[in-house]
């Protein structure tokens, strides 16, 4: 019985984490990225190793970071260096995460072509 409560409970926290970071999914096509990673923080902050949550809260982050990069209503040096701080952001949680860095390279790489510092 001890062993049902305990599975069952699990299960529970389990399927809360999934309805978060189902959540934030769905906030992040709605273009609301600041609401899901105050979302996905906070359960991050209670469940630092909770794998599914800290991929999300990468993922949101370099969705954000595409925001920006692609606004085309936002001049380069706006667009540019909050990307580059949401790009950075991911890889604080998803040290490979593979567009964040692809990304990082291609603007420092626009502001070395145009002889600027890179923003940090």
């Amino acid at each position: 019985m001890k062993r049902l409560l305990v599975g069952l409970i699990a299960t529970g926290l389990l399927l809360a984490a999934n309805s978060i970071v189902e959540d934030a999914k769905k906030k992040i096509k709605d273009g609301k990225y600041d609401d899901a990673i105050a979302a996905l923080d906070k359960e991050h902050a209670a469940k630092p190793k909770d794998a599914e949550v800290t991929k999300a809260l990468a993922d949101s982050h370099v969705a954000y970071g595409d925001f920006y990069m692609n606004n085309q209503q936002m001049p380069p040096f706006k667009k540019y260096p909050s990307a580059l701080k949401e790009y950075r952001k991911a890889l604080e949680f998803d040290k490979n995460n593979k567009a964040a860095k692809e990304n990082i390279a291609t603007i420092e790489g626009i502001y070395k072509q145009m002889g600027r510092p890179v923003p940090q």
